[in-house]
């Protein structure tokens, strides 16, 4: 089955999209139960979606942290 998931699952509360797929939460929800050509029209829409969301940066792990400190 085709899948834009990226196992990222965040939604934007602005928008109600996924960061990682474009996705609403709805289609998230109902993917496996949709037919190919439903699967397919939503795919069509997604790279407009996830142009119009603001990414939000990640937040600095205590990993990526010390790792820089130890570089620096």
């Amino acid at each position: 089955m085709l899948s834009p998931c990226t196992l990222v699952c965040t939604l934007d509360d602005k928008t109600g999209l996924c960061f990682g797929c474009g996705r609403t939460r709805d289609e998230i929800a109902g993917w496996t139960a949709y037919s190919d050509g439903e699967r397919a029209s939503i795919m069509t829409t997604l790279a407009a979606r996830m142009e119009s969301l603001e990414r939000k940066p990640r937040r600095e792990t205590k990993r990526q942290r010390l790792a820089r400190e130890r570089q620096g």
